[in-house]
């Protein structure tokens, strides 16, 4: 039998700064993940990396620093379509916290409607290559017809490369999508590249699209404290304010530099300066989409 290699990747900065920033009351890191503990919540065989566990009381722990009073948990492709460790941490919150499903095919209306009672709101599908590329069609429009009817929204993580070729795809779907790390463009290539201005056109021409000015680390491309993103999550902001989330994506899986997370708040007011703007971005705009009470 083959034996898979799969890389450990490095943990997140343990030593978080107090950011300068003081987020407003319930906001929400509205992109982020709980890894393991792996002996409880088995990562799945087939993963492409191996995260160091990153547990709920390590999560816990950094949103008292930052502030955070809210999250969603986007379960991540380390744990396959095993959900429980999203499901517990739901549980144990209070109604502080949401999640976003890994499912396949084989998922059931039964499996849809557990995941919803426990909190779930959305489910992912990655079109990024190195987490294994685009998803069967006929599998990719099941799911969309069996989540619809719940009020789920759709999570989608491409290569900024590839976002052209979806637009269209992307205009056509029934139902809300949230489109990952800004779209994963490259800061280096300037606001005026095709898949930036893709993406703009999406949030401008189709209502459905949200936007996540979350993963500064991934789009900067000139290192800490990653403030070449900042025109990208500016012009985001502006085109369509009622349609954009933050969040951390602590622990940063598969990053070049590791950032920390005090860093990333203290980004945010250079993405809206307006405290207005802000409380939608932290806190009603995560509270319309994922369904937290008043």
């Amino acid at each position: 039998m083959t034996m898979m290699y799969t890389p450990t990747i490095p943990p997140p900065d343990p030593n978080t700064r107090t950011p300068k920033f003081r987020l407003p009351k319930l906001s929400c890191d509205a992109h982020c993940h709980i890894f393991g503990p792996g002996a409880k919540y088995p990562y799945a065989p087939e993963r492409s990396y191996t995260p160091p566990d990153a547990p709920l009381e390590d999560f816990r722990i950094l949103h008292a620093k930052l502030g955070v009073e809210r999250a969603v948990i986007v379960n991540a492709s380390v744990h396959g379509t095993d959900n429980r460790v999203a499901l517990d941490a739901i549980a144990e919150s209070n109604g502080a916290y949401r999640a976003v499903a890994n499912i396949d095919g084989a998922v059931t209306e039964r499996d849809l409607r557990v995941l919803h009672e426990g909190g779930f709101r959305g489910c992912r599908f990655n079109f990024v290559r190195h987490l294994g590329g685009v998803p069967d069609k006929r599998v990719f429009d099941r799911i969309v017809a069996m989540v619809t009817p719940l009020g789920w929204h759709i999570d989608l993580h491409f290569d900024a490369i590839d976002l052209p070729e979806y637009a269209d795809m992307l205009t056509r779907l029934p139902l809300t999508y949230t489109i990952d790390h800004m779209g994963r463009v490259k800061a280096a290539d300037g606001l005026d590249q095709l898949p930036f201005r893709i993406l703009i056109e999406l949030m401008q021409r189709d209502d459905k699209c949200w936007v996540k000015i979350c993963g500064s680390e991934r789009v900067s491309s000139i290192g800490p404290p990653f403030t070449d993103a900042v025109p990208f999550a500016r012009k985001i902001v502006e085109t369509a304010p009622d349609r954009v989330i933050w969040g951390t994506d602590w622990p940063h899986p598969n990053v070049k530099v590791m950032p920390n997370d005090g860093d990333l708040v203290d980004l945010i007011p250079l993405f809206a300066p307006e405290p207005a703007v802000q409380t939608k971005i932290l806190v009603d705009n995560p509270a319309r989409l994922f369904g937290f009470e008043a």
